[in-house]
């Protein structure tokens, strides 16, 4: 098949792509509920649900059983859709895009997503807090490069730059991918964090609070620093907008980590003296401390993405600035 495309291009690979990323987004909420409220073994065989069909599993016994179970059970189910729709993905990709590289790229996030699955069924065979926090790193990590996917797929992807538009910057494109990286290693330590065991080493724990609130300055620094790049000059509406959106969600990211602690771990000896006497920690396993780690959690994978998305965005739009339009292959 060749690389060359029609000047009009259909917008299956971008909707369905999107469709992707929209089911995506609260697979991984689901999830983080789960790690949230210690649900992870709430069904104790896999890929059965207590023996049966998992696709067959009376719909009385989890819709209306326990909490635990509907959304451990819940969750089995709406990845099997999401890894439907990256099939989907696939087949549409082939049939309608005529870039390999974009198909390519379809079948990459359906491998990712089956060993996803691979991963949150070995979590249960083992009940390994290990496996677990890898699950918990390769579910946003798949939901980047499916939110990757829908922006290469997108309109303005092909367009490229238009007029009165400036080419990015090597270096606000090298300090993009510098966020990009901050927020995955960033992530990959709250995955962490959530899956040490109760009984381990004091110290452990405490280095990776410490370097989690290190890389969080780190990627707040970074983002506001691109944030305010961005009111200079005539830089593309798409990165500048998700730039910006980045910035302003790091500091709710920011709040709701705060938030996440406190009602956790209550407030640190330094600040108990601001607040007034009567205020007390909501300890583990309530509504919500859960819901607001898993905020904390979820919002973290959609900074990841979308700073990857910002950043790939001006790569792309530096590429086809700098590439002869006659001998660039089809992006």
């Amino acid at each position: 098949m060749s690389d060359s495309v029609p000047p009009t291009r259909s917008p299956w690979p971008w909707r369905w792509s999107l469709l992707l990323v929209c089911l995506t987004f609260p697979l991984l909420w689901v999830g983080g509920l789960i790690t949230s409220t210690g649900a992870g073994m709430a069904v104790p065989d896999w890929p059965n649900t207590y023996g049966y069909n998992m696709f067959l599993y009376p719909w009385k016994s989890w819709v209306l059983g326990p909490w635990d179970l509907l959304i451990e059970h819940g969750h089995r189910l709406f990845a099997s859709l999401v890894g439907l729709v990256a099939i989907g993905l696939v087949i549409v990709a082939a049939k309608f895009d005529r870039r390999r590289w974009f198909t390519r790229l379809a079948i990459a996030a359906l491998l990712l997503v089956i060993a996803q699955g691979a991963l949150g069924g070995l979590r249960v065979v083992y009940n390994s807090l290990p496996i677990a926090m890898i699950h918990g790193v390769v579910g946003p990590t798949f939901f980047t490069f499916v939110a990757c996917i829908a922006a290469t797929s997108s309109q303005r992807w092909q367009s490229g730059l238009q007029p009165g538009e400036e080419t990015p910057s090597k270096h606000f494109s090298r300090l993009l991918w510098f966020a990009a990286a901050v927020a995955w290693v960033q992530l990959t330590l709250g995955a962490s964090m959530r899956h040490v065991p109760e009984m381990g080493r004091p110290w452990s724990f405490a280095l990776h609070v410490q370097s989690h609130l290190t890389l969080a300055t780190v990627l707040l620094l970074v983002l506001f620093t691109a944030a305010i790049a961005t009111y200079r000059g005539s830089l593309v509406s798409t990165p500048r907008g998700l730039i910006r959106l980045c910035a302003v969600l790091i500091l709710l990211q920011f709040s709701l980590g705060l938030g996440t602690w406190v009602m956790k771990y209550a407030l640190p000896g330094w600040a108990e003296g601001w607040w007034p006497a009567r205020m007390e920690a909501i300890r583990a396993g309530g509504w919500l401390q859960t819901h607001v780690a898993t905020a904390h959690s979820a919002l973290g994978s959609l900074i990841l993405a979308l700073t990857t998305v910002a950043a790939l965005f001006v790569s792309r739009l530096r590429w086809t600035a700098a590439a002869p339009t006659s001998s660039s292959p089809a992006l």
